[in-house]
């Protein structure tokens, strides 16, 4: 599913550059359910940037079920990450004047009817225990139900790939967990590849992988920055 290969990535800070990641290789197979641990400043949200093309690596190579993200081009990886990615986000990153079944109805692809949009979004709604909330606007919802819907967005066009950036670091300990095992049931049931950056250990335990960011990333272990 996944195979990197001698990817290197630098930022420039203060005009100096900044070494992030430098992975000779790593591989992540097709339904793997995997939790990436580190400390701030390790490089787990930039390698999350580079699998779902936001970025591209220094050099190396990076493959995602046999495409070659380091060949695309900005618009190339545009449309890669809208047909074969789902990202959720810490802040869920939903569109406030909207309510959360538009919020979702905006990713749904374009070839979908009328009726399999409205099938498919009522479905989802109903799985994650939101089927009385889809005309709530994010605000009239608590934290917990924003990142549900968060999810559906996400998960709703059957992606490939899942990539969740700290889903539950604004989430109190009892919402997180149940989140947390909401999504690995759904990609579970799915057959859908996750990868999940956590600080938190004891969610990380409810992954069937884990994996340190420093047992991939060839730099020197560094304190955050």
């Amino acid at each position: 599913m996944i195979e990197i290969k001698g990817i290197t990535k630098s930022f420039t800070i203060h005009g100096k550059s900044l070494p992030i990641l430098n992975v000779s290789q790593w591989q992540v197979q097709q339904g793997d359910r995997l939790a990436l641990l580190g400390p701030s400043g390790s490089g787990k949200s930039t390698l999350l940037h580079l699998l779902s093309g936001v970025m591209q690596p220094d050099q190396g190579e990076i493959w995602v079920n046999g495409l070659p993200l380091h060949t695309y081009s900005e618009s190339k990886r545009d449309r890669y990450r809208a047909e074969h990615v789902g990202y959720i986000f810490q802040d869920f990153h939903l569109i406030s004047s909207l309510t959360v079944k538009q919020n979702v109805e905006l990713i749904v692809p374009q070839d979908w009817t009328k009726k399999m949009t409205k099938d498919q979004v009522d479905y989802w709604f109903e799985r994650v225990g939101l089927k009385d909330r889809q005309h709530h606007l994010p605000s009239e919802l608590s934290r917990g139900q924003q990142q549900r819907a968060a999810i559906i967005r996400a998960i709703i066009a059957k992606p490939q790939l899942i990539l969740a950036d700290e889903p539950t670091g604004s989430l109190d300990w009892e919402t997180a967990g149940d989140i947390m095992s909401l999504l690995l049931d759904i990609c579970e049931v799915e057959k859908m590849t996750l990868l999940t950056v956590t600080h938190d250990l004891h969610l990380a335990d409810m992954y069937p992988a884990r994996v340190h960011i420093q047992d991939i990333n060839e730099l020197p272990r560094r304190e955050a920055v």
